[in-house]
């Protein structure tokens, strides 16, 4: 009798595509147009802002900017951290790629994100002219210093918000897990009192960073929805 009032299970065709496992291989992203498309434009856009960024950050430079007060600032004192900056930051894109790599949906929204945030700060370092800090010193890439020679003026009043900040905050949200998120959480502490303490920031252009990459990782998430690419 029991078998008679229990209706038969529906096919897995016939099952409504929200309860429908979602894809997680880059073969099952790529059969997708939606994750084509996305992906495609994406890398388009962030080709075309090669060419446009040198000449924005030299417009950037040239132009003189605001100075400003800063009380927690003159709190800490003036040391250069360069290496351990940008190992820090080389250390958390290297270990976030070999998480993405293998996740096409997160990845494709790891470089909208990454785009929109180059969107942001260009807006507001037009809107936000400013001088940097006093005893500023000068912040050295050891990989990039290495590969081109910089014979041009250094560009130094690219300050809010700040780039190295949001990237690490970025990366920490783009990852999953509590200790991912721990450890990369404590990095970009880590980087934003680091630059504070080289004086390339002021504080508010780090205390403001991680709220424009959370922004910028919203709105990605926006334009990737995960019922229309690849999973997680």
């Amino acid at each position: 009798m029991a078998s008679v009032l229990i209706p038969p299970a529906a096919p897995a065709s016939a099952q409504s595509p929200a309860l429908a496992p979602r894809p997680r291989t880059w073969p099952a992203a790529w059969a997708q147009r939606g994750f084509r498309l996305r992906l495609g434009l994406v890398v388009v856009l962030l080709l075309g802002l090669l060419p446009v960024v040198p000449g924005f950050y030299r417009f950037v430079q040239a132009r003189p900017g605001q100075p400003l007060a800063d009380p927690l600032l003159a709190l800490l004192p003036v040391q250069d951290h360069s290496t351990l900056i940008f190992t820090l930051i080389y250390g958390a894109i290297a270990a976030t790629l070999v998480y993405l790599l293998p996740r096409p949906q997160r990845l494709l929204q790891a470089l909208w994100a990454y785009y929109l945030l180059q969107l942001m700060r260009m807006a507001t370092l037009w809107l936000l002219p400013l001088e940097p800090p006093a005893a500023l010193v000068m912040l050295h890439d050891p990989v990039m210093d290495r590969i081109f020679e910089v014979t041009t003026q250094p560009i130094v009043r690219d300050l809010f918000f700040s780039g190295h900040t949001a990237t690490m905050m970025l990366l920490t949200l783009v990852g999953r897990g509590r200790g991912w998120r721990g450890a990369l959480g404590l990095a970009t502490v880590a980087v934003g009192l680091l630059v504070l303490m080289q004086r390339v920031h002021y504080s508010y252009d780090v205390l403001a960073a991680p709220f424009f990459a959370w922004a910028a990782y919203w709105l990605a998430g926006q334009i990737c929805p995960p019922n229309t690419a690849a999973g997680k």
